[in-house]
């Protein structure tokens, strides 16, 4: 068990070292997820919107920004060495995949708490809108789903990248961008057409949303939804260990793990 958790410690103290020296992620913890926030929370102040569905939409644009900073997290344990061309020297290490996505997952947590509560702060501060009014646990239930559901896409992203190299490293940042659209961020998936609304009840995270904004009062297009969430998220997650390993090894057989290397 220390052997394991040494391992993980090692990739956490590199992907924290890797954040601390390069000034533009304060930009991903700080900049990009206050302008989304400030715009949308402004917007709805100038279109006059009743406190729950101000409630709604904050809720949704604080929602994005947690999951994007964390899967970056978990994108960049393999980008970063992608972008280095250093991939086969993190992989000949004494240490397994799992300490490499543990750790870096780990990072994302942080990262992604330090955004949730800047922006929790900035809620209560700007417009008047208490994330914990629902209760500690139901929020920290809240947010675990938020990280499992980063984690899921951070661990997808590397998927495509050991699968087809570098012409998969749009997908970082583009995939939180179409979850956007079916998971119901802004809006109800109650509205989308029934084709897209199929694909809101196959993502984890349009589950966990629904699950919190019934705490302020909102009636969930779907039922038992914290369950739903739960055990999707935990069966997405699994499967894509099981796939990670399996690109891995085909990209050694293939080569494109030395194509990713010097």
């Amino acid at each position: 068990m220390q052997s394991e958790m040494t391992k993980t410690r090692a990739f956490v103290f590199k992907n924290l070292i890797m954040t601390r020296r390069n000034v533009f992620t304060l930009f991903e913890i700080l900049f990009w997820p206050l302008v989304a926030f400030l715009s949308v929370g402004l917007l709805a102040e100038f279109a006059e919107l009743e406190p729950h569905m101000k409630a709604f939409i904050l809720v949704g644009v604080v929602s994005m920004s947690v999951v994007q900073v964390c899967q970056l997290d978990v994108s960049y344990a393999l980008l970063y060495d992608v972008w280095s061309k250093a991939v086969k020297h993190s992989l000949i290490a004494p240490a397994g995949l799992r300490h490499l996505l543990a750790g870096s997952l780990i990072v994302g947590i942080i990262r992604g708490g330090s955004v949730f509560l800047i922006l929790m702060g900035a809620s209560y501060l700007i417009f008047d809108f208490d994330f914990t009014a629902p209760g500690v646990g139901p929020l920290c239930l809240f947010l675990l789903g938020l990280f499992l559901s980063a984690a899921m896409v951070g661990l997808f992203v590397c998927i495509l990248v050991f699968t087809f190299g570098l012409r998969a490293v749009v997908a970082a940042w583009s995939l939180v961008s179409l979850m956007l659209l079916v998971c119901g961020i802004y809006y109800p998936v109650s509205i989308l057409p029934h084709w897209v609304m199929f694909l809101s009840e196959l993502i984890p995270l349009t589950y966990f949303l629904e699950y919190f904004r019934r705490l302020y009062g909102f009636e969930p297009t779907f039922s038992h939804v914290l369950a739903k969430g739960s055990l999707m998220v935990m069966v997405y997650l699994i499967l894509e260990l099981i796939l990670v390993k399996a690109a891995l090894r085909r990209a050694k057989k293939t080569g494109m793990l030395l194509k990713l290397s010097e």
